[in-house]
């Protein structure tokens, strides 16, 4: 990265001093790298499952493959990967799938927007793969946060009052109000903008790997 740096007026040992020119069109190229890698976040990621699911795992088998192995093929440094990843997360696991696994979801099972003014259900299947525990939390779309001056942004086998069906499956709720009688299973959102969800398997066992054991699309209810 020396020499691209250098051409921008970022030289070790030498101050960064861009005139009104240079400014003007570093601020120009930040604002298009920034709507790249947000088109690049929204268009590659492909479904975890085969049958098209919405459930997706957030880097790319390149970029998996070199951090976990701390980038040792000499010819594969995946760039771009790597940014799209830290524009949305402070992420390099080195160990996927040993002691954590993340799946994410921007879209209901009908592949539109989770919108925050809408109502959805997440239902977990019965005897989740996990030997700790897992979660479901909720982010803001556009900044990839967590989501401001809302009560909880998460849900999670652990939680206190959860309720479980009668076959074991657990609903997640996402929605602005809590439907009734299942405040313990609901995650509030806040409505003005989209949504997205990660949902963490802590100490995930091999049927999350090998997709024997599927977690279904996120479904508006109303």
């Amino acid at each position: 990265m020396i020499d691209p740096l250098e051409t921008i007026g970022i030289v070790k040992g030498k101050p960064f001093a861009p005139d009104a020119n240079r400014r003007r069109i570093l601020d120009a190229a930040a604002a298009e790298a920034h709507a790249w890698l947000v088109n690049r976040w929204e268009t590659s990621n492909h479904s975890y499952y085969e049958d098209g699911s919405h459930w997706f795992f957030p880097v790319t088998d390149e970029l998996r493959d070199g951090l976990m192995s701390n980038f040792a093929k000499p010819n594969s440094y995946p760039i771009d990967d790597r940014a799209v990843l830290y524009s949305i997360a402070f992420f390099s696991a080195k160990h996927l799938g040993t002691s954590q696994f993340y799946l994410m979801a921007n879209q209901d099972a009908q592949g539109e927007a989770l919108d925050s003014a809408h109502m959805y259900r997440l239902r977990v299947p019965p005897n989740p793969p996990v030997e700790q525990y897992w979660s479901a939390t909720e982010y803001d779309a556009e900044t990839h946060a967590l989501v401001r001056e809302t009560r909880w942004s998460s849900r999670s086998s652990t939680s206190a009052g959860l309720a479980m069906n009668d076959d074991g499956s657990v609903d997640v709720f996402f929605g602005p109000t809590a439907p009734d009688g299942k405040e313990s299973n609901w995650i509030p959102t806040k409505p003005g903008g989209a949504f997205e969800v990660v949902f963490r398997f802590y100490g995930p066992e091999r049927s999350v790997i090998d997709k024997t054991w599927k977690l279904p699309d996120i479904e508006e209810i109303r």
